[in-house]
């Protein structure tokens, strides 16, 4: 049963594959012929063995001589140039196979929600796309050689060996039909322990990943000895998983060997007594012999393509398991496409829960156009999955999120994108220069726009101040610029967004006081005229603002202006006497 499932599967990842492969086929057709043409250069070989003894060696012809070498040169040139194009052809197929792959693959991925990332680690999803491509396309490579030129050669030497003498090959071939048992078995065990291989070699990668990203924290507690260790252990089991595949692709060699020697010692045996009894001659026995021989070569290739067939499977398994990945945010119907919204923003009964860990129970709020609206309260209160529900992150399990009284499910990801600007306490600023970091959100604002937005965002004169200006490239994830500057390019990516929302996620909790200064003034410039929800743990940077919204644990304690609130008491009073206690 279980042998079963595994062919119908290797045949539906195959069919699958096809549609990847099937663009190229022009060029595999040109492999497959230059396959050909090598392994009919290798059967005109074993041929060429009988004259070559019957008439030059034994009858001693002296006009044959001299052609002998000229055949050679021109065989072997015939051999050569066919290799060239079957593995030209063919690695220009399998490397555009794998372009499209891993084009298909980062799509997929860059269009799935925050709750797959939330799932999975990104160096596990990087070693998808990156190393099980590479496995897959390597494998499948050799599998191709090998059932084309592979397959052709062993075929027509068996036709040179049977032409000559087929009782003679008959008993040398009778065995290879054995060899497919004990080589369908290795494949099994090869594919299974490739896939495990594979998840290894992710659990690898997260850890260099985690490892290089975190190094100050890392350098900061002098933990280099227990990450060197993790390193090791994962590295070990990687190894361990590898040494069995490459065991169990080692046994193919000798076990095909084994099982045809009994053949070609019956042909030896056979063979000489029927040329001493003058059945054949000695060229005959010995074109027989060489073609025999030769075919061991092409059959011990073929009981490993299969192996190399199973790794192609295994590694083909994982990356079809991350195309299939699919979104799990609704989508109802019929989608709006506005041009630009208002900015009304209203919160039904909405729940959210990650897994079975409730965040929000039956919140509701208004944010009106142009209103300022602050959520604060205590550390898992619920604040940044209301910014993450906001963006469409996710997708609440019960109630509505309303934008204009238009449900969010409704309106298309792209259009719904083009209405928010976020800007949240990680920084990130790619690899580039400050002018294309500035405009990532519009890459066809002109220059003057963008230093227009920076000069909003105070960040026009440290720029200018820089080596290069806006061209200066600021290293990865902004390395070259302190904390302050860094969320002002993204307070200023924001300002030339020019949304009509604007969601701030503790958009100045890792600033000093002087940075936290010019940050707020530049903030004050990307509020106004937009509707902003402010995620804040500091209570002086929400006091002007039109609402406050107090949460704990995932329900809405309180509301109101900040005077309103201290009024009031309860747990804004208390968040209020514990961060101003020791104020003047």
């Amino acid at each position: 049963m279980g042998e079963t499932s595994d062919k119908g599967q290797t045949r539906v990842i195959f069919k699958r594959l096809l549609r990847y492969i099937s663009p190229y086929k022009k060029l595999i057709f040109g492999s497959m012929m230059a396959s050909l043409v090598v392994a009919g250069s290798s059967a005109v070989i074993a041929k060429a063995v009988e004259p070559m003894i019957d008439l030059v060696l034994l009858k001693k012809n002296q006009g044959l001589i001299k052609w002998v070498p000229l055949f050679a040169v021109l065989i072997m040139a015939i051999n050569g140039m066919g290799k060239f194009f079957q593995e030209y052809f063919l690695q220009l197929s399998a490397q555009n196979v794998v372009k499209d792959l891993r084009n298909a693959m980062y799509t997929n991925t860059l269009g799935l929600p925050m709750r797959f990332f939330v799932d999975n680690s990104s160096a596990v999803t990087l070693s998808r796309i990156m190393n099980d491509v590479s496995l897959m396309q390597y494998s499948i490579s050799q599998v191709v050689v090998g059932l084309v030129q592979d397959g052709a050669m062993f075929i027509g030497l068996l036709v040179v060996a049977y032409v000559a003498d087929w009782q003679l090959s008959l008993m040398a071939t009778v065995a290879i039909p054995l060899v497919a048992i004990p080589a369908s078995e290795i494949g099994r065990r090869i594919k299974r322990y490739t896939k495990k291989g594979q998840g290894a070699m992710a659990d690898l990668t997260m850890a260099l990943e985690q490892s290089f990203s975190g190094i100050k924290v890392i350098k900061s507690f002098g933990t280099e000895k227990k990450e060197i260790q993790g390193f090791l252990e994962k590295n070990t089991t990687y190894f361990s998983l590898l040494k069995k595949t490459i065991r169990y692709d080692a046994m193919t060699s000798p076990m095909v060997a084994i099982l045809t020697s009994f053949g070609i010692a019956a042909v030896i045996w056979y063979g000489f007594h029927r040329t001493l009894n003058g059945e054949l001659t000695q060229g005959q026995l010995f074109s027989i012999l060489v073609a025999i021989i030769m075919m061991l070569t092409p059959l011990k290739k073929l009981a490993k393509t299969n192996n190399k067939l199973q790794h192609a499977v295994g590694a083909a398994e994982r990356i079809f398991d991350l195309l299939d990945e699919v979104s799990d945010l609704e989508v109802q119907q019929p989608s709006v496409s506005p041009g630009k919204v208002q900015g009304d923003i209203r919160f039904e009964n909405v729940s959210f829960a990650y897994k079975d860990e409730p965040v929000l129970q039956n919140l509701s709020f208004e944010a009106r156009s142009g209103e300022i609206v602050a959520l604060v309260g205590p550390s898992g209160a619920g604040k940044s999955t209301v910014a993450s529900l906001v963006c469409r992150f996710f997708d609440p399990q019960h109630g509505e999120i309303l934008l204009d009284g238009i449900d969010l499910r409704r309106y298309t990801m792209d259009s719904l994108k083009r209405q928010l600007a976020f800007v949240d306490q990680e920084t990130f600023l790619f690899n580039d220069n400050v002018l294309n970091n500035i405009r990532y959100g519009r890459p066809e604002a002109t220059p003057s726009e963008v230093r227009a937005a920076a000069q909003k965002a105070f960040a026009d004169e440290f720029i200018l101040d820089m080596p290069e200006g806006y061209e200066t490239r600021i290293g990865d994830r902004g390395v070259r610029l302190s904390g302050g500057q860094r969320q002002r390019l993204c307070i200023a990516r924001a300002i030339l967004r020019d949304a009509p929302i604007l969601v701030l996620d503790e958009a100045t909790s890792a600033l000093d006081t002087e940075s936290e200064s010019v940050v707020q003034q530049a903030l004050v410039n990307l509020m106004e005229n937009r509707t902003t929800l402010v995620i804040a743990h500091r209570l002086s940077t929400v006091m002007h603002a039109d609402k406050i919204l107090v949460l704990q644990s995932g329900m809405l304690e309180d509301e109101g202006s900040h005077e309103e609130l201290l009024e009031r008491g309860g747990l804004y009073r208390k968040l209020y006497d514990m961060q101003f206690s020791d104020a003047p």
